[in-house]
């Protein structure tokens, strides 16, 4: 079976796409003298999310994925960001792929909660590949071998990409994601009032909100101090 090595050489916001993808460009490798017939390969990708520093800000929009930052020694661990995969053709020695991820601004994922919280730099990607790889042998005879899991890669993502792709097709926006019976009341409330657009409505509810009066916490009262009965 041939040994190959897989790099990720690049990565690009796919133009002109009907959803926001990512094109990340490969070079694979076959390490020996047989030919290779056909490649199935397939891509776990995992965000790096312990190999970069955090700002202050950053931390307190992550809290809700790891906690407080005290315990990320014990909670700050590698995510799932996506499921990939490609099909390449007959190939000797190295050839180039490409490797397209969709990206989402659903805020109910962990991956896209985590790379939006962030203000900017990079991000360290972990790709493990596996598949199937079909080689012709000395004698011409063709065979199939399954791709371990430990053929893995690692490439440095600017974040730029991601919300380059995001921008394109969602320009200035972000989602919000609401329950049934919650839409539904914000939707009577957005009618009544006469409402035209969803921002507006959004907006007015947060300026009351602001102008209310602040609710003082209601004080429990404090228990009596049993007193010890001499024996």
């Amino acid at each position: 079976m041939p040994e190959l090595k897989i790099e990720i050489t690049g990565v690009e916001p796919l133009a002109h796409s009907l959803t926001p993808l990512l094109q990340f460009k490969l070079r694979i490798t076959a390490g020996s003298a047989e030919a290779v017939a056909g490649l199935l390969l397939n891509a776990q990708i995992q965000l790096q999310c312990p190999q970069r520093s955090y700002t202050a800000e950053e931390k307190a929009r992550l809290i809700e994925l790891f906690g407080p930052p005290e315990r990320w020694g014990q909670t700050l661990r590698n995510r799932l960001w996506a499921l990939a995969n490609t099909n390449l053709g007959p190939f000797t020695g190295s050839v180039e792929a490409s490797l397209t991820v969709p990206c989402t601004y659903d805020l109910n994922l962990a991956a896209a909660k985590y790379l939006y919280a962030l203000e900017g730099g990079e991000v360290s990607l972990l790709f493990l590949f596996t598949g199937s790889v079909f080689y012709l042998t000395a004698d011409g005879r063709l065979q199939v071998e399954r791709i371990s899991w430990d053929s893995e890669a690692v490439f440095v993502l600017p974040l730029v990409a991601w919300r380059t792709a995001l921008e394109a097709h969602y320009p200035n926006s972000a989602w919000l994601t609401l329950r049934r019976e919650v839409f539904d009341r914000l939707c009577e409330y957005k009618r009544r009032q006469t409402i035209v657009t969803w921002e507006e409505t959004i907006n007015r509810l947060l300026e009351q909100a602001e102008l209310a009066p602040a609710v003082p916490a209601v004080l429990q009262p404090t228990p009596p101090i049993a007193e010890e009965v001499p024996a």
